[in-house]
């Protein structure tokens, strides 16, 4: 049987390759298949087990968002890394978009045709649809789970058609499978509307929802139930309802297809987020049902947080979880996330981002850098976007000195009584800015700082970013692993992962969905319908009490505090709020790039240069000194990815997308 690659019109011997296997962790499995690659399209679907493989194999194709050199959460100005791999077109794909580097010869995470580290979406969704059309063959298995795996590979193909539609716009929508009898004319498909992708979409998730388990069970955490596919579908909705995809008449007008028709919708269609509302409503009302909630930790703390504890029980129980809520494994948080870690390939981001052990802090141990990066760095923007201890954005809180945020200081000595609050989470007596002081638990929790403590290789260690000290630049032991702006991620480093091995660092799943996440959309799309409201503030406040920051209400309504008083009682204030709000709760997960992508803020916000500090310095005054770290340039021609050349000169009927 021939199956039409519908991203290039060519045929294709479907034959179905093995599986890769999607790892679990601890004593669970997440579809534990063992790679056959004997297997043939005419026998696969005899047995059970041969149509696990199959499954496994669709799954196989989620991008590879672990990678440091692959993954998109890279997109967006969170983010830096080696700056001697400017110029290496094999590393760090994300950025090199966020540097104007994109191009239609070789699309950088080219999702279209697999190009450039890219997941190939169009063979994911030809793979989904063998399955779909050979599972009925199996003899071996109950219809209950056949129709759950045939919903599980409907809810995939769906979504990988909605990571296409959020890097391309307008797609080939896959509506018939080519035979050796279709005729040539067919099998060149042009693209469709991006009304008509979505409505394809959503139509695929209707259909697959009511076939899924309601939660899957404990040896098939990360597969698709229903939980995750109500929330996938209330996130494409959310998507739908936005600006970028919503009335973009600014970016898109003149965008038409071979009959003169705009690809994007050109009319903003409110009721479209009340769409998303309801969806949002039945996930959040469907995984709360399920024991989904806001994380927080509930173990007992490290050995060297004990004494932190007992002095400043309240703060350190706040630093956990906010420090936790990612990288302890299958918290009840996540709602979907992915675990098909890549082992020996370009490495993790925490491997990138996890500091070296330093010298001293080993017991003997040697400093292996193995696994242990250190060149994964926050930039300097995010050093400023993290609110203040009151919950509101620096440059907006009336208590707190911009003209003063550079200022060398040191924090209080440690018998002091100001110092209490601090325990466990500055040093004291420790040289420092005033930027570093007075800001929000996730601020701390997250960010390496000069001052600060990051626990790894578990060890509490005492993080001064100044060259040659602990966490810095050190050139006797690596000329290009470092920290370039002196700020480093904690956020994604288990506090018992070690070096030298990847069986030595802790695994979890990397989230695509968490409960946070739901809130927040909820919050946004409510404000976008019907403008501030309780409930509104009632779900940003859900994620805030928990941050340890004071309700919306009651800072933004507070003069003595906020610049801008009372600006959460508007549409476009509230509006800025929420954004911001995601930006810091949400901060290095993926999401921001497509936040400012969705409010078509993405050009303005990432044009801009990334600075750092200058991380040669070894005192105060040489380190903490601004500089531009890497040039940034991001146009509208970027919101959309191009669709590779090869795939334009097979396809005559592909109209490629503005700009390229």
């Amino acid at each position: 049987m021939k199956i039409m690659n519908i991203n290039t019109g060519k045929y294709l011997m479907g034959a179905m390759i093995a599986a890769v296997i999607l790892t679990g962790f601890s004593c669970k499995k997440y579809l534990d298949v063992v790679p056959d690659n004997t297997l043939k399209l005419d026998n696969i679907f005899n047995l059970r087990e041969d149509a696990w493989n199959g499954l496994a194999k669709v799954y196989s194709y989620m991008p590879r968002d672990g990678d440091v050199h692959l993954t998109s959460w890279t997109l967006g100005d969170e983010w830096i890394g080696r700056l001697d791999y400017n110029n290496n077109t094999g590393n760090l794909r994300g950025m090199r978009i966020m540097r104007g580097l994109q191009s239609q010869s070789a699309p950088q995470l080219g999702y279209w045709s697999g190009t450039q580290g890219g997941s190939p979406l169009y063979q994911a969704v030809r793979q989904a649809d063998i399955f779909l059309e050979n599972i009925g063959k199996v003899r071996d298995m109950t219809e209950v789970e056949r129709n759950d795996w045939k919903a599980q590979v409907k809810m995939l193909k769906a979504y990988y058609l909605f990571m296409l539609v959020q890097r391309y716009g307008p797609i080939v929508l896959p509506t018939f499978t080519a035979t050796p009898e279709t005729p040539t004319e067919d099998l060149f498909i042009p693209r469709s509307k991006v009304e008509d992708c979505f409505k394809y979409i959503l139509d695929l998730m209707e259909e697959a929802i009511p076939a899924l388990d309601e939660r899957a069970g404990e040896n098939e955490v990360g597969q698709i139930d229903r939980i995750v596919a109500k929330s996938i579908k209330a996130k494409v909705l959310f998507f739908r309802a936005s600006p970028f995809y919503n009335g973009n008449m600014e970016y898109y007008g003149d965008f038409v297809n071979e009959k003169g028709e705009p690809f994007f919708p050109l009319q903003y269609d409110k009721e479209k987020w009340k769409a998303a509302i309801d969806a949002l409503n039945d996930a959040i009302t469907t995984a709360e049902t399920n024991g989904h909630v806001m994380y927080t930790y509930t173990k007992e703390p490290y050995l060297f947080d004990r004494e932190a504890f007992q002095k400043n029980p309240a703060n350190m129980k706040k630093l956990y979880d906010l420090r936790m809520v990612i990288c302890d494994p299958w918290n009840r948080e996540v709602v979907w996330g992915n675990s098909n870690i890549d082992y020996y390939g370009g490495g993790e981001i925490p491997h990138g981002s996890n500091m070296r052990l330093p010298d001293g802090y080993g017991d003997g141990v040697k400093n292996d850098p193995g696994f242990s990066w250190q060149w994964l760095a926050a930039t300097y923007q995010m050093a400023e976007r993290y609110y203040t201890k009151n919950g509101l954005p620096i440059e907006d809180d009336l208590t707190f000195n911009m003209n003063t945020r550079h200022e060398l200081t040191t924090t209080p000595g440690a018998s002091s009584a100001e110092y209490v609050p601090l325990t466990g989470i500055m040093q004291p007596g420790t040289e420092t800015i005033n930027l570093y002081l007075n800001r929000e638990p996730r601020f701390y929790a997250n960010l390496a700082i000069t001052g600060g403590y990051w626990r790894t290789h578990t060890k509490l260690i005492k993080t001064i970013m100044y060259a040659n000290r602990d966490g810095g630049f050190n050139s006797s032991q690596h000329t290009t692993d470092y920290y370039c702006t002196g700020i480093g991620v904690k956020k994604f480093v288990h506090p018992e992962s070690q070096s030298g091995a990847w069986q030595r660092t802790v695994k979890y799943p990397y989230p695509i969905i968490r409960m946070a996440d739901l809130y927040l959309m909820k919050a946004e799309a409510l404000n976008e319908y019907s403008g501030p409201s309780a409930e509104v503030y009632a779900q940003i406040n859900k994620i805030r009490q928990r941050a340890g920051v004071p309700d919306i209400e009651t800072v933004w309504s507070n003069p003595t505090l906020a610049r801008t008083p009372n600006k959460h009682l508007t549409k476009e204030g509230l509006r800025d709020i929420i954004l911001q709000e995601r930006a810091v709760e949400l901060a290095f997960e993926g999401q921001h790039f497509w936040d400012m992508l969705r409010h078509k803020r993405a050009p303005g916000a990432f044009s801009v240069p990334i600075y750092g500090w200058t991380h040669t310095g070894t005192t105060g005054t040489s380190f903490f000194v601004l500089n531009v770290k890497q040039e940034r340039r991001f146009t509208i021609n970027d919101c959309l990815w191009p669709i590779d050349l090869n795939e334009m000169n097979t396809n005559g009927k592909l109209i490629q997308n503005p700009g390229w």
